[in-house]
């Protein structure tokens, strides 16, 4: 290797919390060099959700050849690599397991610094693979199946929690629903594509805001009432308009999302404010916040879509600020599915 290349810090990020088994090699925090997702959703999509056992059998059978596919695609081999990032958690415990235990075998054959990335801190580092201007602090809407808060980013590793969901996160709601309507999964897409018929009028779904000023979020409830306008069609006979139901379902969680985040914007005065997570593609999403940030002269940021998901990139880009942080984890780094995001 030149002296150049010595100099450069190279970062292989392996992800497998849920469903995807994702490598991604990222040089000096910019440079994505490869990028590898091996998705289960076809193997799911029969079950109408995640079977956690399948997951880790799946993540098994893909961690090896992913990894070597991102080595190839990238022109490295583990000598050159800096460090090896990993998820340890949140997420399905069986599949956390698969990619800690593989990354820790890499990391010490190879005699490199391993990397524990919290997977919501991963989706927020997505944010930095595409734009490299964003000046702290940040306030970030994580939107996943699994999590909905509200974050200030004061810095590389330097987080508030404003907020949080109380029951359902967005993107749970969005997958049960979807498979009460017959959509399918994963939900979020599905309801997004029905939606596009629909009219979201057609239907009163509660908002729920909770105490005034409360920054937390709360999605049962609108579940619920959906699932009960369904059982209570059933009953009379009747067959409601499921593009119709789906739009109005679709905008109600949409409103809850803008308007705690708006909220946040105003309790904290951030100027920029970064999606994050896989309901962040949602379309409706988007272009309500670029029109209301955009009357309050406040940055939206997002990533690309192939990043809003599960993804050894955001892991990648997260492991490189560790990296310069020198925060590098102990050899007994365990998968934690339970694990928070915590104010430092």
């Amino acid at each position: 290797m030149t002296g150049s290349q010595e100099k450069q810090i190279t970062i292989l990020g392996i992800e497998t919390s849920c469903d995807e088994t994702s490598a991604a090699v990222l040089v000096d925090g910019v440079n994505l060099r490869s990028h590898i997702i091996s998705s289960q959703i076809v193997t799911h999509q029969k079950y109408g959700g995640v079977v956690p056992e399948i997951a880790s059998r799946e993540h098994s059978l893909h961690i090896r050849p992913v990894v070597e596919q991102a080595l190839a695609e990238a022109s490295v081999e583990f000598k050159d690599l800096s460090a090896i990032a990993v998820t340890y958690g949140p997420g399905l415990v069986g599949s956390l397991l698969v990619g800690v235990s593989g990354a820790k075998a890499m990391a010490y054959a190879a005699g490199i610094p391993l990397l524990g990335i919290n997977h919501l801190e991963g989706h927020i580092y997505a944010n930095f693979l595409e734009h490299q201007d964003l000046e702290f602090p940040l306030l970030a809407l994580l939107v996943s199946g699994g999590h909905t808060h509200l974050i200030v980013f004061k810095d590389h590793g330097r987080y508030e929690v404003l907020g949080y969901t109380r029951d359902d996160a967005a993107g749970e709601a969005l997958d049960k629903v979807a498979r009460a309507l017959g959509l399918g999964y994963p939900g979020g897409p599905q309801i997004q594509k029905a939606a596009q018929d629909g009219n979201e009028q057609a239907f009163r779904f509660p908002r729920a805001m909770l105490e005034p000023g409360s920054l937390d979020f709360s999605f049962s409830g609108m579940k619920s009432a959906v699932l009960n306008a369904l059982n209570s069609a059933r009953m009379r006979g009747e067959t409601l308009n499921v593009p119709d139901l789906a739009a109005s379902f679709q905008q109600a969680v949409v409103d809850v999302l803008v308007h705690k985040a708006l909220l946040a914007l105003q309790q904290t005065g951030v100027k920029t404010l970064l999606l994050a997570g896989g309901v962040a593609a949602n379309r409706l999403l988007r272009e309500t916040l670029e029109y209301e940030l955009s009357r309050q002269k406040v940055r939206l940021v997002y990533p690309s879509p192939v990043f809003c998901t599960d993804n050894g990139a955001m892991i990648a880009a997260a492991g490189y600020y560790h990296f310069l942080a020198g925060d590098a984890a102990p050899w007994t780094l365990n998968a934690v599915p339970g694990l928070n995001l915590k104010s430092l």
